[in-house]
């Protein structure tokens, strides 16, 4: 009957307690009562940062209502309990469900600071639950029972104090709530707090090592993600305290950090270079939905279309997320971000709509979520450039790696480090001979590339060279994987591309990572070379490195159908060319994108092939014409291509089988006039 719920999905302070309904069997719902206090008898083996004297007082209560439901299990008939009794002790159990859950909360991981500055809230919590037992306890008659009189009395004697508890906060909780609200009183006030007080707070709390504090910033940091429109002031909050904390982390416990790093650091530094392209990054900064028609305004940001519009019809004339004045309310289409977008989601079988979320406030990834967050991600931020500048190596890579964390955060966060002036002494960093310093660079230049302001820092210190380098020399695969898709991030500026492309190793480092590298940074490469190839100038560097026919001996032997979709859209991109149409067809790919075309399971991959078709088509004329057209086969695939993909590969399909019928009926009467020609002459001759 009581259903264990998973206590890190839940939300704190949701207490999803279950009535038993009417016609329980009573002998069930008796054991459900001895499992339920069982489970809370076992909390007082735990630690309480907080709510001691509570915790302790609820326990001992539950633990004597424990033997008085073990005696009545012994001693009674349990199918001949009253209803009144039934009613009751449905009662208790729903009761009991809300203390568990409770309990639960207070020794939650991660939660110790939150529970603290929400004292008064808990213990109200713990005084109603207690005398809601209460208010049973005086309602069940006992003389229906078979008991023995002590443990009536005991049941009694506990009725008795639960109605006259004196449920409150304990007073050294009351002393900590206080210095907390001063210490962010003082980060509101834009005054560092005295790191000693601060300490204090968090010794109380037992909040003494890096993964402590870390522990409590993912608490606040799900909390703050769940929507909740009726909360306001505890979303005001929440920021306040994962701003709090994200100092302490940083400036406290930096020391904490070598320790917590070894044996933490490669399994974090692969998620992040997993997904370090992924979905999220094609939401659109207002509605964080995914977009579906990418625009671009006058500052370079990209917005879906229909958030944009309405931006702009309620009278703003500033970038969402920049704040920058726009010259100009035209909206350019991001055709290549779309087909990204949406070769993404083919590939892995995603439907759009089931990234679709409510949509929430702006401010929440681009403002503070309070000012006391704002100054103490300022201090911290200042505090990063000094280690950087001034601390030694383990200073400076312990800085690097609260920077690749800080960035990964909000908008907010990356806007702080980028104008305290981390960039440049990130980039200084790329040189280092020490693997995990390099490392943590990169990842957190990767980070910060994502903001518009970073990018201009990057490139106004010169800082792709030396991204290139640890592309092209990185100490480990996973710097070198980063790197590429920092140099993703960079290409998505026009004017960027051409800066990447006059570096002469860009290239041939990117073509050495799709060779060599992992799956992962095989992926990474190819999107940042896909960026830098829209710059059509890069082409003739990329066609001299060899990645025609490297792309396509992956397309035809590589098990990794997302690879593939990705070799193909940079063959497009080159096909586009003369050259690039030329060399594809020197390398005999022609016979390869048919193949494909006829084969491939993906729907994207077909419409690239569809776009390498075309361009072959166009830029060398009836040579490839004729090859496509003999082929009997093609038309039908061509067709489907036509009235299942996305418009615009629709308009290729439909323009190759218009070109294939043209060469048919063009060869056709070239046959017939040769036909009455030679018959002329024939009956001339005659």
């Amino acid at each position: 009957m009581h259903k264990n719920f998973d206590r890190n999905n839940r939300r704190i302070f949701n207490y999803p307690a279950v009535v038993p309904c009417q016609d329980v069997n009573p002998a069930t719902l008796v054991s459900s009562l001895i499992a339920l206090s069982n489970a809370i008898i076992t909390h007082q083996q735990k630690f309480f940062p907080t709510q001691r004297r509570n915790a302790r007082e609820s326990i001992r209560q539950v633990s004597i209502l424990n033997m008085f439901f073990l005696e009545l299990l012994e001693k009674n008939s349990i199918a001949e309990f009253p209803d009144s009794a039934i009613l009751c002790f449905s009662e208790l159990h729903h009761s009991l469900q809300k203390i568990l859950f409770l309990l639960e909360d207070v020794t939650r991981n991660g939660s110790r600071v939150y529970i603290l500055m929400k004292s008064h809230f808990v213990a109200t919590q713990f005084s109603n639950l207690i005398r809601s037992i209460a208010t049973t306890l005086d309602i069940l008659d006992f003389k229906v029972f078979d008991l023995s009189r002590e443990m009536i009395e005991l049941v009694e004697m506990i009725a008795k104090q639960a109605r006259k508890a004196n449920i409150q906060v304990d007073p050294d909780d009351e002393y900590a709530m206080k210095r907390v609200m001063l210490i962010l009183n003082q980060f509101e006030n834009r005054f560092e707090p005295d790191s000693i007080m601060i300490k204090r707070v968090l010794y109380y709390l037992r909040i003494s090592t890096w993964s402590d504090c870390h522990n409590e910033i993912k608490f606040l940091d799900d909390e703050i993600c769940i929507e909740n429109n009726n909360k306001e002031r505890d979303m005001h909050l929440l920021s306040t305290l994962a701003g709090f904390m994200r100092y302490c982390r940083g400036v406290l416990f930096e020391n904490n950090l070598v320790e917590y790093n070894a044996n933490q650091l490669v399994e974090r530094g692969n998620l992040e270079i997993l997904s370090c392209l992924n979905p999220e990054d094609f939401r659109c900064p207002i509605s964080l939905e995914l977009m579906t028609d990418p625009v671009t305004v006058s500052t370079g940001q990209t917005y879906d279309r229909v958030s944009i519009q309405k931006w702009l019809k309620s009278g703003n004339l500033i970038c969402p997320k920049t704040g920058e004045k726009l010259a100009s309310t035209e909206l350019v289409p991001n055709v290549n971000l779309r087909k990204v977008i949406q070769q993404y989601c083919i590939d892995h079988g995603v439907s759009i709509s089931k990234f679709h979320k409510q949509s929430r406030d702006i401010s929440s990834t681009i403002l503070p979520g309070s000012p006391a967050s704002a100054e103490a991600i300022k201090f911290l931020s200042e505090y990063l450039v000094r280690r950087l500048r001034n601390g030694t190596l383990k200073q400076k890579s312990n800085a690097a790696y609260e920077i690749r964390l800080l960035a990964k955060s909000n908008i907010y966060n990356r806007c702080c480090l980028i104008q305290a002036g981390v960039i440049p002494l990130l980039l200084k960093l790329l040189s280092s001979s020490d693997a995990t310093v390099q490392e943590n660079a990169i990842a957190g230049l990767l980070k910060l590339s994502k903001h518009t302001n970073g990018k201009k820092v990057i490139i106004n210190h010169d800082g792709l060279k030396p991204i290139v380098e640890v592309l092209e020399n990185g100490l480990k695969q996973d710097a070198k994987q980063i790197a590429a898709a920092t140099i993703f991030y960079l290409s998505s500026v026009q004017s960027y591309q051409k800066l990447i492309g006059e570096i002469p190793e860009a290239i041939p480092a990117l073509i050495e990572q799709i060779k060599a590298g992992t799956s992962c940074g095989k992926k990474n490469s190819l999107a940042a070379l896909f960026g830098i190839l829209l710059y059509p100038r890069n082409h003739e560097a990329a066609l001299l490195s060899g990645i025609v026919p490297l792309l396509s001996r992956i397309i035809s032997t590589s098990d990794k159908p997302e690879i593939v979709t990705d070799s193909l859209g940079v063959l497009a991109t080159l096909a586009e060319s003369f050259d690039g149409s030329n060399t594809i067809l020197k390398e005999s790919s022609l016979a390869l994108m048919i193949k494909t075309l006829q084969t491939s399971p993906s729907r994207a991959a077909k419409e690239y092939c569809v776009s390498i078709l075309l361009a072959l088509c166009n830029n060398l004329g009836n040579e490839v014409v004729a090859v496509l057209a003999n082929n009997a086969n093609l038309i039908g695939f061509l067709y489907t291509v036509s009235t299942s993909g996305g418009s615009q590969a629709g308009k290729k399909a439909r323009a190759l089988i218009r070109m294939m019928h043209r060469y048919h009926e063009t060869s056709s009467s070239n046959l017939m006039a040769n036909w009455d020609s030679s018959r002329a002459a024939t009956i001339h001759s005659c």
